[in-house]
Parts: structure tokens; C-alpha cells; sequence
């Protein structure tokens, strides 16, 4: 079914940007750093409360699958620092409360992109499953004989290697429907198509520039799961901020284009 809408245009960003919008990303921390370090804290504890909780009931395998898939539901917890980049640039102050409550992110478009990460979160976790299940005939319950199998034994390192292509291949496709997508929803009253429709595009005009950055998202979530997530503070609202910058960046928000149309299947 096709359905006409306007797109805005998509600027052409070089290599530099991703650094670029890292630097931007400290400098709006030190606009509203309370607000903004203590919404990560939240973030951190959360992730940390959830990894611990499975750590303790011997689930070891799901720590690692579950931290992988941070990265897919992280744009949708992620709606409170976008408020906060987008008051920054309005002038404003930004307090805790508004990013807590994020008045704009309570409409039907939003809650349909956060459905459709939480499908692909869930499948996300069926094929690590899977991947796991083929592995090995064992059910490793403690973190130490996971480690050990993952990490001492050949079919560990059969199952890290195809587990971190098939995650990859799923994190980055995702990633296409959202680096820009998340942002433009809060920003603007666009619909969900439009906005995934202008993340993929984004991508396909920017594909180098944009592939460095979801290199440099993965690098430092990976860090921030190696320290227990609570290096989150920091780190989730620093790419939170960076990543509303590369919106606003990437996206022309006084262009549209009525003639284009979106294919949904």
C-alpha cells in the first residue's frame, strides 16, 4: 500500500560530523548538567538493577544477550534527552521533570516506533536463543562456566563469532530505522513512516559518515556495559545529546516534498 507524504530533504554530512556532534554533545551536558547526569543515573541504575537481577538467577546467557540489545530500545529511553536538546536550542532551561515527562512523546506515533524496537528486541533475543541453543547441548547458569564455554572452548567461539553477525546485521538495520526517526517524532508532528522513511534516507546519503557513527554508539555502549552499565551516567545523555544534533543536523526541517511516497508492506 503506498501512501503519499512529504519528506524533508536530508543534508550531506562529511566524517567529520560524528565528532562533531560528540562535542556538541558535552557542551548541552554542561548547559543542563544536574538534569542531564541525574537522567542518567536513572538510566544506569535501571540497566544495572535489570543485569544484576538476571545475574543472580543464574541466567548468565541473558546478561550478554540482553546488554547487546540495549542498543535497540536505547532511542526510546532516550525521549528525555532529546526534550532536552530541543529546549537547550529554544533558549530554555530544561528541568528533570520535563525530561522525565515528556509531554510531546505521548502520541500514537511514537508508541507505535517504540512496539515496532520492542518486536525487534524480541527477536533479537530468539536468536541469540537459538544461536546459543545450536552451540551447545549444556545450560551454563553461571556466569563462570559461560565465560568459560564462551570464551575457552571452540564452539564458544563459533557462537560469539555468528551471534555478533547476525546481532550486528539486526542492531544495524534498526539503526537505519532510528537515528533519525526517534528525534524527528518528538521534533515535529510527522507520522512514523515519514520519519523511518527519512532515517533510511539519511542513511543512504550519509552511509559512511552514519556507519562511523553507529561504530562510535556501539564502542561506547559496549564501554558502559563493561563498567555494569553505570558509566551510562555520562555516557547516555552524552550520546543522547549527540544524536538530537545529528538529527538537526542530518534533517532540513523547512524542506517537505508532498510528491514523494513510502511503500509499507
Amino acid at each position: 500500500m503506498a501512501m503519499a507524504m512529504g519528506l524533508p530533504d536530508v543534508r550531506v554530512v562529511g566524517f567529520g560530523a560524528p565528532f562533531r556532534w560528540l562535542a556538541g554533545g558535552i557542551v548541552d551536558i554542561g548547559r543542563a548538567p544536574v538534569a542531564a547526569l541525574t537522567y542518567g543515573l536513572l538510566i544506569a541504575l535501571l540497566s544495572f538493577g535489570l543485569c544484576w537481577a538476571i545475574y543472580v538467577t543464574n541466567a548468565a546467557f541473558w546478561t550478554l544477550a540482553l546488554s547487546g540489545g540495549f542498543v535497540l530500545v536505547a532511542p526510546m529511553l532516550a525521549m528525555g534527552i532529546y526534550e532536552c536538546g530541543r529546549l537547550i536550542e529554544a533558549g530554555e532551561r530544561p528541568g528533570l521533570g520535563r525530561m522525565l515527562v515528556v509531554v510531546g512523546a505521548l502520541r500514537g506515533d511514537i508508541a507505535y516506533l517504540g512496539v515496532a524496537l520492542s518486536i525487534i528486541f524480541m527477536i533479537w533475543g530468539q536468536a541469540a536463543q537459538i544461536v546459543y541453543g545450536l552451540s551447545t547441548f549444556e545450560l551454563h547458569r553461571t556466569w563462570d562456566d559461560f565465560a568459560a564455554f564462551a570464551f575457552g572452548s571452540s564452539e564458544g567461539h563459533t557462537m560469539l563469532l555468528t551471534g555478533a553477525l547476525i546481532g550486528g546485521v539486526i542492531a544495524f538495520l534498526t539503526y537505519c530505522l532510528v537515528v533519525v526517526s526517534a528525534p524527528m517524532l518528538l521534533d515535529r508532528q510527522a507520522n512514523v513512516f515519514a520519519a523511518v522513511a527519512t532515517s533510511v534516507r539519511a542513511v543512504n546519503v550519509n552511509f559512511g559518515p552514519l556507519l562511523l557513527w553507529a561504530a562510535i554508539i556501539a564502542i561506547l555502549v559496549g564501554a558502559a556495559a563493561a563498567t555494569g552499565f553505570l558509566a551510562l551516567t555520562v555516557i547516555f545523555p552524552w550520546l543522547g545529546f549527540a544524536s538530537w544534533r545529528a538529527y538537526r543536523d542530518l534533517v532540513d526541517e523547512d524542506s517537505a516534498r508532498p510528491s514523494e511516497a513510502v511503500v509499507a508492506c
